[in-house]
């Protein structure tokens, strides 16, 4: 017997499967609201400590400040670092990123601390070690007493950054600590709503990131920008993807219809950062031809920058190798992951969406 599939929102688009305090995205308008901010408005006002405190104290209905998370996480750096080869005892062989969900998996309770916390702190240790370990170095120890952007940079660049680029990667984490109902905060949301712990939740929410649909966009950006080469071969390298039905990559969004205000957000900073060499007046040529590009392809719906171009843009200036790009992305996101799913699991709702089967049935 066969059956037709009726009318159903595949993909849950367009189906609330969590009310939340945290965080807002309306794609008709290209507006993001983190904590009641607009994110361009956020970035300006807080650092990442800050949007952290909001995150965690909606999420968990229990106020916590700004100066308490920049404690916690200091802390929470150096035992992870203490705790460093047993986490990377499972990486040994894998690429950063699969080295990263490795070691992520690893972690777990430590009795009367912050979990949110024990995670956050972590993922910047572990994404600093298994750079230094990819280049033949030995980890870099944290600073308890900087900021999580300065200690995570440094633990990335073996350096001591310099502050202009540890507000652009600040401005970084606070752009992308949440985004509403993305595949890895579902995943996340989903798992906690099991009442699994915070760090079975957020291991399925990183492994949701990695995927080429999410959160492994940016590297291609750069590798995009590669094959392009010059001024001279914007046009006839552009026009040949589209004439080929290739995907731009940094173009286009599940949600937005218009332009992710992200992107903007990102490219400020990266005009405030004016590191020698950066790429942004080549990019914003690209950018401009891209976009004008698929307007005249599609003129009633075309696709617009997202926030992955820019990223790209702005962790290379940075000197972030872009195999660390999925766990730098990570090590923000973690805080809206860690929020999510307390946040769930004060619901205490199990999500258990139905399906429309549509397979032969038994006479």
């Amino acid at each position: 017997m066969n059956m037709q599939l009726q009318k159903s929102p595949i993909g849950l688009d367009g189906i609330p499967a969590a009310e939340t305090v945290l965080s807002h995205v309306d794609g008709e308008r290209g507006e993001l609201i983190i904590g009641g901010e607009r994110v361009a408005d956020l970035v300006r006002k807080c650092g990442f400590e800050a949007v952290t405190a909001r995150l965690w104290s909606s999420g968990t209905g229990q106020p916590v400040s700004e100066a308490a998370v920049r404690i916690a996480l200091g802390e929470a750096r150096q035992r992870a670092f203490a705790r460093l080869p047993t986490l990377l005892a499972a990486t040994s062989g894998l690429s950063i990123v699969d080295g990263f969900r490795a070691a992520i998996a690893g972690l777990h309770t430590e009795a009367g601390l912050s979990h949110e916390a024990t995670i956050v702190g972590a993922f910047p240790v572990i994404a600093g070690a298994l750079v230094q370990l990819a280049q033949g170095r030995d980890p870099v120890a944290p600073d308890p007493a900087a900021s999580h952007a300065a200690d995570s940079l440094s633990m990335i660049l073996n350096r001591k950054p310099a502050a202009r680029e540890v507000a652009a990667l600040d401005a970084y984490f606070v752009t992308v600590c949440d985004h509403g109902m993305n595949a890895s905060t579902f995943a996340t949301r989903v798992v906690a709503s099991t009442q699994a712990d915070l760090f079975a939740a957020v291991t399925a929410g990183y492994c949701a990131l990695t995927g080429p649909l999410h959160g492994g966009a940016p590297e291609p950006v750069l590798e995009m920008l590669d094959a392009i080469g010059s001024r001279e071969g914007i046009a006839p390298w552009v026009d040949g993807a589209l004439a080929r039905g290739e995907r731009l990559m940094g173009f286009g969004h599940r949600i937005y219809r218009v332009r992710d205000p992200r992107a903007d957000v990102l490219k400020d900073a990266i005009e405030r950062l004016a590191v020698n060499g950066s790429d942004l007046p080549f990019a914003a040529e690209v950018e401009t031809y891209i976009r004008a590009a698929l307007r005249r392809k599609n003129p009633d719906r075309p696709l617009d920058t997202n926030v992955e171009f820019f990223t790209a843009i702005l962790l290379d200036a940075l000197a972030i190798p872009r195999q660390a790009f999925t766990p730098i992305f990570a090590v923000a996101r973690a805080a809206g992951w860690t929020a999510h799913a307390r946040e769930q699991q004060r619901c205490g709702r199990l999500i258990r969406p139905s399906s429309a089967y549509i397979g032969p049935m038994p006479e």
